[in-house]
């Protein structure tokens, strides 16, 4: 599918997953603002939002870095005024930025428990709330929330109880949503990959892991790129995982 002419905003966008999705989303001709925390690459974590915008304009694409806390609401509306600074508009939002501590309830801190909820779920709630306005007006947009199958069972990694809380919160966030601007034509949609995904940063966050059946991001960007040419919102209101996307519409390469 051809996304020329959208802007889109990918959060947690310097590494892993979201890093995948904004450089499939610049391949098939979205400007993309790339935004995360993380300015410089600090090792041993891979990454940074400069190094992600580098890399899609020297492959040819439009590409800006913004620095952004998606817990901060100050931060948030700069990251999206600077969109439209740059890019006119915003198209699409692709909430991935997110958090774990894995930790049992019993041990873990109260900050912990409401640092992991506030940056999936609330950080989400802010970006939507940030974007909506300029969708509705042109009565088109796409919102995709990005959570994990750990939002209703276990998972193969040990991300803590407070993440697939926080993920089962914003896939019932997305449902509400994606009803309550269906009449501006706003898509709002949940993708979540099938399982556990393979990338730098889950190698060295789970180095003990058994990677051997792990997907690679390829199918999360395809679905992320069908969901993403939804502006229209004649596909809205999904909860589905990479693969059940693919399997059910045209994801280009699928």
């Amino acid at each position: 599918m051809d996304l020329k002419g959208k802007v889109a905003i990918v959060t947690g966008a310097s590494r892993g997953v979201g890093k995948a999705m904004a450089l499939g989303l610049a391949e098939k001709g979205a400007a993309v603002i790339i935004a995360a925390r993380t300015e410089i690459e600090t090792p041993p974590m891979p990454g940074s939002i400069e190094l992600t915008a580098r890399q899609i304009r020297e492959a040819g694409g439009r590409a800006h870095p913004v620095r952004c806390d998606v817990t901060d609401e100050a931060e948030v509306n700069n990251m999206v005024s600077r969109a439209i600074a740059v890019f006119g508009r915003v198209d699409v939002l692709v909430n991935n930025a997110g958090i774990a501590f894995p930790a049992h309830a019993w041990e873990m801190p109260l900050k912990r428990w409401e640092l992991v909820l506030k940056v999936n779920l609330t950080g989400a709630f802010l970006c939507a709330r940030a974007v909506l306005p300029g969708m509705m007006e042109r009565r088109s947009g796409s919102i995709i929330n990005i959570s994990s199958i750990q939002a209703t069972q276990k998972g193969s990694v040990n991300t803590g109880i407070a993440y697939g809380v926080s993920k089962a919160a914003l896939e019932r966030f997305s449902i509400g949503l994606a009803e309550e601007v269906r009449s501006f034509n706003v898509a709002v949609n949940c993708l979540k990959p099938r399982g556990a995904v393979s990338t730098e940063g889950m190698a060295y966050l789970h180095a003990a892991a058994d990677r051997s059946r792990w997907d690679t991001p390829d199918m999360m960007v395809r679905a992320c790129a069908f969901l993403a040419s939804q502006g229209d919102g004649t596909v809205t209101g999904l909860v589905a995982t990479d693969e059940e996307i693919c399997d059910r519409y045209p994801c280009e390469g699928s």
